[in-house]
């Protein structure tokens, strides 16, 4: 049962990969400056990004923004 979700520019990319694009384009100062939360700019990795990000709902809307408003 695979459903396409054709307005959703998400569907598909893993927070990992959001987070990594990002990173990439921005560094983790730039993402920080973007997102101000802490996993960002105090011993940033993606490891420990994404086990916060997966844990707090808040912050992870505001990473998927951004990575919307970036490349989409």
């Amino acid at each position: 049962m695979s459903q396409t979700q054709p307005n959703n520019p998400l569907h598909g990319l893993t927070l990992e990969k959001t987070l990594t694009r990002l990173v990439e384009h921005y560094g983790w100062e730039g993402l920080y400056d973007e997102v101000r939360v802490n996993c960002f700019c105090n011993e940033p990795s993606i490891k420990s990004s994404l086990k916060f990000l997966r844990r707090t709902q808040w912050a992870r809307d505001k990473v998927e923004a951004l990575y919307i408003n970036t490349f989409c």
